[in-house]
């Protein structure tokens, strides 16, 4: 909203997502994204001279960057790669999290739990796009993607932990420090970062000035054919679409950033359907776990002062697999049914992460095939969450722990 009528909301706006101009990025509701070049809109020219990038004559803006800006395409690409890594460091908790809910009963807890899985796998997609757009190479079948769990955040300060729980309010207040919205005057952090938010913020300044310092055509100078879209697939609100000019790129970010916290980092809402319930309108992720710890909906008139008002959420507490927290291999003997178990599902999601890699750099194709290996990870979890532990009151669980490609045999 913009005009006088909106001034006094429109000073507690976080800096930087900009609505006052038909050049800005503004991502309609259904993501349809404008072809053809991007000249940097009033708004945002404004924003680059008040952080102190301005015009040095023709051969192009003088850039002045703070201490831990996005500096070069290098620092660019570096930091792409680290928000697919972030994107991906929350997806095998949201799985355990989701395998580990038992039955028909709490399915508004499961449909919660699994819109959110499927939209930071779209985030995940249109990271890697972006980093394909800015001529890098997308990392997936890597050690690091699969750190030993509980884990860090990557890159987050103080470090947010990640754990391997089942569903439950515990789990939901991990889900919601990670998910937290930034405050509206909270700076950019390209490192070290407290909100994801604040995060790819700083990605956005990032690519903002490297197309003022370089000029679009060098900086987005990625082959187009690495490029992921929805006709490989579709699944959910959101889009995953093609990379290759400022107009996207932003749309790209700006959908991450209100999916996770909604519109504006001021409002409930996402500005999508409800993937699941297509009669209602979606709010942010870090919402969505909110109604699930207080047990209502978010309806219109809501706020995130005033909490989620709307009908009231019915959740099972105890009709939950009692996995074992933070699972390992190690924990059980290498000939046991348990290890060889889990050791089937590692040997399964790595396949997935190749087969993630190999669409993101120059087989789009093989998203197709990764499909099936993700409906395969759900039964061999169920499989392992039916399976007592030795010893003890609780099941087995994934770990998700990283196997060589010439052991995944």
């Amino acid at each position: 909203m913009t005009g006088a009528g909106s001034e006094g909301r429109a000073a507690d706006r976080r800096p930087g997502w900009c609505h006052s101009s038909p050049r800005c990025p503004v991502l309609p509701r259904d993501h349809q994204i404008r072809e053809g070049k991007h000249m940097t809109s009033g708004c945002e020219q404004q924003e680059l001279r008040e952080r102190g990038i301005g015009p040095r004559g023709p051969r192009g803006p003088q850039l002045v960057v703070s201490e831990g800006s996005i500096r070069s395409i290098e620092d660019l690409r570096s930091h792409l790669q680290w928000a697919i890594e972030l994107e991906h460091a929350t997806l095998p908790s949201y799985l355990c999290a989701l395998y580990s809910i038992d039955g028909t009963g709490n399915a508004a807890a499961a449909d919660i739990v699994h819109s959110v899985f499927l939209e930071e796998m779209l985030h995940l997609a249109l990271a890697a796009n972006l980093l394909n757009a800015v001529g890098g190479a997308p990392v997936l079948d890597d050690p690091r993607l699969l750190p030993s769990y509980p884990r860090q955040l990557p890159h987050s300060r103080p470090p947010i932990e990640v754990p391997l729980v089942p569903f439950g309010r515990d789990a939901l207040k991990v889900y919601l420090s990670i998910e937290r919205p930034c405050a509206s005057t909270a700076p950019p952090q390209s490192d070290g970062y407290e909100t994801i938010g604040q995060f790819y913020e700083a990605i956005r300044l990032g690519i903002l000035t490297l197309v003022e310092e370089l000029g679009p055509e060098l900086l987005f100078s990625g082959d187009p054919a690495r490029q992921v879209s929805d006709r490989e697939f579709r699944g959910g609100p959101g889009r995953i679409f093609k990379i290759h000019d400022l107009d996207t790129a932003l749309a790209a970010l700006r959908l991450i950033v209100e999916q996770g916290e909604g519109v504006e980092h001021l409002e409930v809402w996402d500005g999508d359907r409800d993937m699941f319930h297509p009669e209602r309108d979606a709010v942010g992720h870090y919402y969505r776990f909110r109604q699930l710890l207080s047990g209502r909906e978010f309806q219109r008139g809501d706020t995130p002062l005033t909490g989620p008002t709307g009908p009231e959420i019915l959740i099972d507490w105890d009709a939950v697999r009692p996995m074992a927290a933070n699972p390992k291999l190690a924990d059980h003997a290498p000939d046991s049914a348990v290890w060889k178990a889990q050791m089937g599902f590692n040997i399964a999601y790595c396949n997935l992460l190749d087969l993630l890699e190999q669409t993101f750099n120059g087989a789009p194709q093989m998203l197709a095939r990764a499909i099936p290996v993700m409906f395969q990870l759900r039964a061999l979890a169920v499989e392992l969450m039916s399976t007592p532990v030795p010893g003890g009151s609780f099941v087995a669980g994934p770990t998700f722990e990283y196997v060589e490609p010439a052991a995944r045999r």
